[in-house]
Order: C-alpha cells, then structure tokens, then sequence
C-alpha cells in the first residue's frame, strides 16, 4: 500500500512539486514570525487539492515545526496567557472537526477566505490593543482558534491577532504562537484521528512535505535575527491577503458550478 501512494506521488511529480514548493515558503513565514504556516499553505495547495485531504498533514507538519523552534523560544512564552487559550480552544475544537467531515467545502473555503481577508486587512491598518485583555476575552480568542482550527487546520489568525495587538513585545508574541501551534495541532491530530480522517495518504504526504518544511523553517528562524520585523509582517499579511482573494473566488466558482 505504502509503495502504492508513494508510486502514485512520483506519478504526479508536478503535484508534488508544487505543493512541497508551497510548504517551502510557507515554512520561511513560519521560522520567521512564528506563524502563518497553515493558512498560507493550506490555502495555496487546496486551489489543486482537496482541503481534507491536506488538513492531517499539515497538522503534522505544524507539530514539527514548533518542536524545532520550541527550545530557542522557551523563556519568553506566555504561560498564563496560553492556559486560557488552550481552554477555549478544546472548546472550539469539536465543532471545527465535525465541520471540516460534515460541511461542504465551498461554503468553508468561502468563511475562511473571508475571515483571513477581515484580519489581514485589521492587522495591516495597525490595530492595537491599550491593554493585555483578561481571561474572558483570552479564552473567547482559543474558543475562535479552536473552531478554525478543527475545520480548516487554520487556528492561528485568532491568536496571532491577540498576541501582536496587544503591549507584549514581539518576541513574546512569536514564543506564545509558537507554543500554542505545538499544543493544539497535537490535540488536533488526536481529535481527527478519533474522527477517522487521518490516513495512509496523511502519513506519506508527510513525509514528501517534512525536508521543505526543515529547509524553510531554519531559513525563516535564521531571518528573524536580522530581517526589519514590521516590514516582514506586512509583507506576509499582503501574501494572506491575496491567497484569500484567490481562495475566495475559489470557493464562490465551486458554490456556483
């Protein structure tokens, strides 16, 4: 079986190249800002795959990513900050999930576009908070991760809003996301594996993706040292923008067809 999936990738050489060419960049956002992995490549490779068949392993390849960069961020996560998101985001979690087998994609790629579209354009107009909200607004914050989360493996618009609009600096930000990826893209896979829709197919796409996620991380991590961080921001939050609008027209062509 395994050399069947793997046989049927080198059949489709293109497919693969594309998508690992999308992760690769995808993977330089993520090592830089700490986020922004899954909705850029998430986004990017379901205009020639179907979004359930990517979610798993691109949740996997989240879980890899965070490892890499967790011991080099360590001292500057939120603690406190993360309980109270982690708690709203198991909330959210089951919801999202049963979306993503139940709902038609069209429909959700649509709600994704125009959720990534709204926070883009928030994030670019330089929203920003007076104050670090309290736990309330903290966990309604996990609870909106954990239903993106669940349906489209994309729960960090949320939380990286929170984090880089608020007074904490931005290395603090950056650790926190990162520390949030780890923890719920591992009860993420738990609860997708719980609803069966984690496969071979996962496993080995995985495992085509992982070099051009290691490349990119390292060489994102690497230029976060020394790359203008505003201007990288909003370099990456453009990129969101226009895959959204692109995903958007995606999704209104399918729910009309």
């Amino acid at each position: 079986m395994v050399d069947q999936l793997i046989a049927e990738l080198g059949a489709h050489w293109p497919l693969l190249l594309a998508s690992s060419a999308a992760i690769f960049l995808a993977a330089i956002v993520r090592g830089f800002s700490g986020f922004g992995f899954s909705l850029l490549s998430i986004t990017a490779i379901s205009l020639f795959m179907p979004t359930q068949a990517i979610v798993p392993s691109i949740f996997m390849l989240e879980v890899a990513a965070s490892l890499n960069l967790i011991p080099s961020i360590w001292r500057e996560i939120d603690w406190k900050g993360l309980a109270w998101l982690l708690l709203g985001y198991v909330i959210g979690l089951a919801p999202g999930i049963y979306a993503l087998v139940y709902a038609p994609e069209a429909p959700l790629q649509i709600a994704l576009s125009i959720f990534v579209i709204v926070t883009s354009i928030v994030m670019l107009r330089g929203f920003r908070l007076e104050r670090t909200p309290g736990p309330a607004a903290t966990t309604a914050t996990g609870v909106a991760s954990g239903l993106l989360n669940g349906a489209f493996g994309t729960g960090g618009p949320p939380v990286v809003l929170f984090y880089f609009s608020t007074p904490a600096a931005a290395a603090v930000g950056r650790a926190s996301v990162i520390a949030f990826f780890l923890s719920t893209d591992t009860l993420g896979l738990a609860g997708q594996a719980m609803s069966g829709i984690i496969t071979l197919q996962s496993f080995v796409q995985f495992i085509a993706w992982l070099p051009a996620l290691l490349i990119g991380v390292f060489i994102g991590s690497k230029g976060f040292q020394h790359m203008d961080q505003a201007k990288f921001r909003k370099a990456v939050l453009w990129i969101l923008l226009l895959l959204a609008v692109v995903g958007l027209v995606k999704g209104g062509t399918q729910l009309l067809a």
